[in-house]
């Protein structure tokens, strides 16, 4: 048996003790995780914050495979054959690190937009503080992860010796390369551009009600380069960043959420329009819908057989106004055809001739009938 030991390479020995080395930290970072992460789940359940609970989420991997690495990064130079496999590791070291860096910057930038989505609520009313803040969360979170992707991919390229070198070769034709790519992706690159300016000015917010290529919806998803309108039929149009802004388009909550709706009316020109301003306001009065700012009718128009009234009202955000004003037109009409039909339109013709004329006709009239039968 001593034999058979003596005839074992030391590379098979140092391998396997760099092994058994790496296998006793693996296991030895998963309990010291799992330790800290069962006392922080339990704080986390005495806390009625929902940051708590997202810190968790976000972070529970990326944090085991950084504490694994760190003590496996600790145990191996230590040990007496750490010298000869340090190059080795050194190389898997420049790849992985930077990878596990990234992850934990992608997963604390998840966990700040999380935060900031919780504490804004736009399901509120009057949300325009929390969709400006998701908004501007959002699209900012897209631009740091695409920033940490690719500052994380060029790390790992640049711990490997043979890209290092091939990359400095091609610095060289950079700008050629650059100005035929630049060229190539002019549409891209503006939408991108386009995406970050709209993280400040800010023409849009998530949840804005917007009519825009002649329909009427809700932004839903801003991303980078195109963003995403929810219309009222639950369809999505897909339209491109930088036409927010190049080109004009409605914004109805771009100040508020609150709204001002119309509902026109046609009546005789005789109608009592004081009554009906009445019977209005008792009406929108009743409404859920209306938030008390706004309630009026007003002559608009005047024509020889209608005249045009204007009902005014405000809600507290684009459906409720949508509703109100359905609901005032449905009760204004129910009011006139039950209990005002003289307000009704009505056609008015004039019979123009010679006084007797029209008494002459009608005994034409009878006379002929009677020769007929």
């Amino acid at each position: 048996m001593k034999d058979v030991l003596e005839r074992i390479p030391d590379w098979a020995e140092n391998t396997a003790a760099t092994a058994l080395v790496i296998i006793i930290s693996v296991t030895l970072g998963l309990c010291i995780h799992k330790l800290i992460w069962k006392i922080v789940r339990r704080f986390a359940r005495g806390s009625r914050n929902r940051i708590d609970d997202i810190v968790i989420l976000r972070l529970n991997r990326p944090v085991r495979w950084s504490l694994i690495v760190l003590i496996i990064a600790v145990a191996v130079p230590i040990t007496p054959f750490g010298r000869i496999s340090a190059p080795i590791l050194s190389q898997v070291a420049g790849f992985v690190v930077p990878l596990l860096f990234g992850w934990l910057a992608l997963g604390l930038l998840n966990v700040l937009r999380d935060a900031i989505e919780a504490r804004a609520d736009i399901t509120a009313s009057n949300n325009l503080a929390a969709r400006r803040q998701r908004t501007r969360a959002g699209i900012l979170t897209r631009i740091g992860s695409f920033l940490i992707i690719f500052l994380t991919i060029c790390m790992m390229l640049l711990s490997i010796p043979g890209v290092r070198s091939i990359g400095v070769t091609l610095m060289a034709s950079a700008g050629l390369a650059g100005l035929a790519v630049g060229a190539a992706a002019q549409p891209a690159l503006k939408n991108l551009i386009a995406g970050i300016q709209m993280a400040f000015s800010e023409p849009i917010r998530i949840d804005d009600v917007v009519i825009i290529e002649g329909e009427w919806g809700r932004i839903e998803e801003i991303r980078l380069t195109y963003v995403v309108v929810r219309i009222w039929d639950d369809r999505r149009l897909i339209v491109p960043v930088s036409k927010f802004l190049e080109d004009a388009f409605q914004n109805w909550t771009r100040q508020s959420s609150a709204l001002l709706g119309t509902a026109f009316l046609y009546v005789d020109p005789t109608a009592n329009v004081a009554k009906l301003r009445t019977q209005l306001r008792s009406i929108v009065e009743a409404n859920e819908n209306w938030d008390g700012r706004v309630v009026g009718l007003q002559v608009t128009d005047v024509t020889p057989d209608v005249m045009e009234l204007r009902a005014l009202v405000s809600a507290a955000d684009a459906g409720s106004a949508f509703d109100l004003r359905c609901e005032v037109r449905e009760a204004m009409m129910a009011y006139l055809g039950q209990e005002a039909v003289s307000s009704l339109p009505r056609r008015r013709n004039e019979i123009v001739g010679r006084p007797g004329e029209w008494s002459e006709m009608q005994g034409a009239t009878t006379r002929y009938g009677s020769s007929q039968s």
